[in-house]
C-alpha cells in the first residue's frame, strides 16, 4: 500500500498556518499570565508520564 500526501490548496494552507500561529501566540500569553499554575500542571504531566513508563 502506497501512502500519498494530499496537497492542500494554498489558501487553506495559509489559513491553517495563520491559525496555528495565533494559537501559539495565545498560549504564550496565557503561560506568561499564569506561570506558577502552568509550572504545576507541567510537573503533574511529567510525573504521570514517568509513572506510566515505569509501570
Amino acid at each position: 500500500m502506497v501512502w500519498t500526501v494530499q496537497r492542500l490548496d494554498p489558501d487553506r494552507s495559509r489559513r491553517r498556518l495563520q491559525l496555528l500561529a495565533e494559537l501559539a501566540s495565545a498560549k504564550s500569553v496565557r503561560d506568561r499570565e499564569r506561570p506558577p499554575q502552568r509550572r504545576g500542571e507541567r510537573l503533574r504531566e511529567l510525573i504521570a508520564m514517568r509513572r506510566r513508563l515505569a509501570g
